[in-house]
């Protein structure tokens, strides 16, 4: 069974950028859950596979609600993360969070398509990170190219590691880049 630590829900809102207004405000919604790495103390493990099962799903379908739920809008743009505690390995947040078992929750929550973009790292308790961004149907729409910073001050602990989704209801604020396809 997965242990889950506790799950934190931020939600940005973005109203002025650039010294003019953002109207209607830019929002951006994180949640992470912060779990037990399943394979903490277990050493090196040959098969990931029994873990990926018997967990990816299960995250998957806690967050993905949750982070449309906290943005309160329909997401246009989404990403994925996984923070690893120091005695854990890249790899065992990196098979939770890159699988269909996973990621395939969100797709089909936000009606996406594309490929949701991830970040993946080992760190201690308090790790900045940043979550990349894309639109959900078109990954060459660069208004939604952007980052979003999470902090989570008492997480990862050396054992846990740190699951997150985040969704933003609109591309960056005051973007004004031309279209891909004027450069081609």
């Amino acid at each position: 069974m997965l242990k889950i630590r506790k799950i934190v829900t931020v939600v940005e809102e973005i109203r002025t950028e650039g010294g003019r207004e953002v109207s209607p405000a830019a929002r951006v919604a994180i949640v992470a859950a912060v779990i037990e790495n399943p394979w903490a103390g277990a050493g090196f493990v040959d098969d990931l596979g029994p873990g990926i099962d018997a967990h990816a799903s299960d995250l998957g379908a806690l967050l993905a609600p949750s982070v449309l739920e906290a943005l309160g809008e329909t997401a246009e743009a989404y990403g994925k993360a996984a923070i690893v505690g120091l005695d854990g390995e890249i790899e065992h947040g990196s098979g939770l969070i890159h699988t269909l078992k996973f990621g395939d929750h969100f797709r089909k929550a936000a009606n996406a398509t594309t490929l949701l973009p991830a970040v993946e790292k080992r760190g201690p308790a308090g790790v900045l990170f940043d979550i990349p961004l894309k639109h959900i149907t078109d990954a060459t729409i660069r208004s939604h190219h952007q980052t979003v910073e999470v902090r989570i001050a008492d997480a990862p602990h050396p054992d846990e590691i740190v699951i997150a989704l985040a969704a933003a209801a609109q591309g960056r604020p005051q973007q004004r880049l031309a279209a891909l396809s004027s450069e081609q």
